[in-house]
């Protein structure tokens, strides 16, 4: 069965109610029951199409769970949802550090920073509604701006502290592409200690395909570091030199770079002294981003930090200057010719990206994020590109579109055959399909 626009609309509305409640969302309805950090920012979008207040209050929720550092951690649990592991007592957040709430309890950790970006983009589609719509939004703004600010200081003070304009991250997690061939050396590094506590996995119970998710070796070395994590009291100065995961992230921080200026514009708008601040912060992350482009392979490296090498990996991560900007124009154009051939290859089954290249011996059709589509990636690197005017924005668009026809809302998508994946009605891709939809013209 193929949908209509409006059937997706109307599909993906429905998805958004069931999986949320008067305050918060759900990430996916089994698997992923709690809030998370940048699947909220992204719900946010989609929601303020349906009602601008509660997409606001989407993004409050979240915020809630804002630690006394700026951090804004990657889980807000649920208090009354108890399944999910690694849980809040595996994290234990607020007995390991007093910079975590004790309430609302939350992980230890962050994820990319597209908050700004977000309250930007529900501030267009309130503007464009206009009325109340427009009012709630513009009444909002001046609440959520500070915390915005917060956590962006937090970033660039403990996770750039020699101002190189790559944040540091001290896990896979907290790139949201937690298994990504882009980490697989520096998770190489981990070795897990005999005191590990035991463990039962939720995940696979619910995704029973093993090949869709990480192994239980990943797994073993994803909660090593976040034992790492609670024994130096999540604190980052510790974490810096001790931890066995540390990275420079160059997603992360081309999504800083963009997120810097959005919120550099927010700050214009309510007439706020720090607009100067942020965009020095935007250069710099756009120069750091820039300057990890290995012209041999044509895309961004990330850093092994324990190492200094740079990680050659064919991944998404790699196009990480498309969203924020930075080369001279011969070298942009060079690398949206890069894309364009990822987004044509004919094995494809919809000219939307693969998280890893089909051609890179790390390529994994089903496996999370090393070769599944991940409708919300599609999204927002359209998003991005439309923002910067570039000329790929409207086909990837469309071809997002087309593969979310299917009625599924998957959280990935298998490329090669176009096979829905993982969890199925996935909040952020929900999201997702009614911005791709509703919000065709970004800027």
């Amino acid at each position: 069965m193929t949908f209509t626009d409006a059937e997706v609309v109307a599909h993906a509305a429905y998805v958004l109610a069931g999986n949320g409640d008067e305050l918060s969302t759900r990430a996916a309805p089994n698997l992923y029951p709690h809030q998370w950090s940048w699947d909220a920012a992204f719900v946010a979008v989609g929601l303020a199409h349906l009602d601008v207040r509660r997409a606001c209050i989407e993004l409050d929720s979240l915020f809630a769970g804002q630690w006394s550092t700026g951090m804004i951690p990657h889980i807000v649990f649920d208090p009354d949802e108890s399944g999910y592991f690694p849980g809040p007592e595996r994290w234990a957040s607020a007995a390991s550090s007093p910079a975590a709430p004790r309430s609302p309890q939350t992980s230890g950790i962050c994820q990319p920073p597209v908050h700004a970006l977000a309250v930007e983009r529900i501030l267009s589609i309130a503007r464009a509604k206009g009325g109340a719509a427009r009012t709630a939004a513009e009444e909002w703004l001046p609440r959520i701006y500070p915390r915005l600010l917060a956590w962006h200081r937090y970033l660039a003070r403990e996770r750039d502290p020699h101002g190189r304009g790559l944040l540091t991250i001290y896990h896979g997690w907290e790139s949201g592409m937690d298994n990504s061939p882009r980490w697989d050396s520096v998770y190489r590094g981990v070795v897990v200690g005999d005191d590990l506590p035991p463990y039962e996995r939720r995940d696979t119970a619910i995704v029973t395909d093993a090949s869709q998710r990480p192994t239980n070796v990943e797994y073993n070395r994803y909660l090593w570091l976040v034992e790492e994590l609670k024994r130096v009291g999540y604190a980052d100065a510790a974490a810096r030199t001790t931890v066995s995961f540390r990275a420079s992230d160059v997603f992360m921080s081309a999504v800083f770079a963009a997120a810097n200026e959005s919120l550099a514009r927010l700050a214009d708008s309510l007439g706020a002294p720090e607009a100067a601040e942020l965009r020095s912060l935007a250069r710099l992350f756009r120069s750091g981003v820039a300057s990890r482009v290995d012209p041999s392979v044509g895309l961004a490296l990330d850093v092994d930090e324990r190492t200094g090498d740079g990680i050659r990996a064919a991944t998404i991560a790699g196009f990480a200057p498309l969203i924020c900007g930075g080369l001279d124009p011969l070298a942009e154009r060079r690398m949206l010719d890069l894309l364009a051939s990822w987004l044509a290859d004919a094995r494809l089954a919809h000219a939307v990206l693969p998280t890893t290249s089909p051609d890179s011996p790390d390529f994994r059709a089903r496996t999370y994020w090393r070769g599944p589509s991940w409708p919300v990636m599609n999204w927002f690197f359209a998003w991005a590109l439309q923002l910067r005017g570039l000329d790929l924005a409207e086909p990837m668009r469309s071809a997002s579109v087309d593969q979310l026809r299917d009625g599924s809302l998957a959280e990935y998508y298998e490329p090669l055959t176009g096979e829905p994946l993982g969890s199925f009605h996935q909040s952020w891709t929900a999201a997702a399909a009614l911005d791709l939809i509703l919000g065709r013209d970004w800027r």
